[in-house]
């Protein structure tokens, strides 16, 4: 039997620790080979060491006090990350931000999926990729809607992305989802910009050479990756004089 942990984390925005709660919720394949959400789920209260900003408090409600007795990050993070009865993979949506503070110093190096690099590929006709945006626009078999609240609290929201990751693992490999969560997301429209809304496939040459050398490394990609399927490479940017030209 194959587990993968879906983590979700609450924050204070006032350091690089300041975890203020963690949730989760596992996902196990069965001896017929279906991925199923478990009963296994929970969530612990973590002490972030200071006081939290008035910012991320209005959105997980979270108060000072209800985390002041609660053990620090590196004493519980192990316990949660590497439980008794071991995961395959950790996943969480955007897994960028959970892997800042669930680094392999708690994790033991367990792969990560991400969710949302994982959507981007399998559902790319969605207009919106949030975590709450999928689960009401696809509105996930067996999801219990009071389960899934109150939304931007560890164990309900890990819990939500708990049913998309059972149904991308039963669409398509653990291998697949770990091979795309390694790579940056593969956009299925230009975020922004004059071609903002279009597939990649509508750009001219120009215009996704332009992309391919953005600043954000998931626009690059996807650019980078639309001009490979042309049998077209990025043009390398030459390196600017030492001194402009004086007119």
């Amino acid at each position: 039997m194959s587990r993968v942990r879906v983590i979700d984390l609450e924050t204070g925005g006032n350091g690089p620790n300041d975890v203020c709660e963690i949730g989760w919720q596992d996902v196990e394949r069965g001896d017929d080979g279906i991925w199923r959400v478990t009963e296994e789920r929970g969530a612990h209260f973590v002490n972030p060491g200071r006081p939290m900003s008035t910012d991320t408090i209005a959105v997980h409600h979270i108060l000072d006090a209800e985390v002041a007795d609660a053990p620090f990050w590196k004493e519980i993070a192990s316990s949660v990350l590497r439980p008794a009865r071991g995961v395959h993979a950790l996943a969480a949506h955007r897994a960028a931000f959970e892997q800042r503070y669930c680094t392999p110093r708690f994790t033991g190096g367990t792969p990560w999926i991400c969710t949302w690099k994982c959507a981007l590929r399998l559902w790319p006709e969605l207009p919106r990729f949030s975590n709450q945006m999928l689960r009401y626009q696809r509105m996930p078999e067996g999801l219990v809607h009071s389960v899934g609240l109150p939304a931007h609290r560890a164990m309900p929201d890990a819990y939500v992305t708990a049913h998309h990751l059972r149904d991308m693992l039963n669409m398509v490999s653990i291998e697949q989802l770990l091979a795309w969560s390694s790579e940056p997301g593969l956009l299925p429209r230009v975020p922004s910009g004059a071609d903002r809304g279009k597939s990649w496939d509508r750009l001219s040459e120009e215009a996704l050479q332009e992309l391919a050398r953005d600043r954000d490394v998931d626009v690059r990609f996807s650019a980078q990756t639309e001009l490979s399927l042309r049998g077209e490479q990025p043009q390398a940017v030459g390196p600017e004089p030492a001194q402009k030209t004086l007119l």
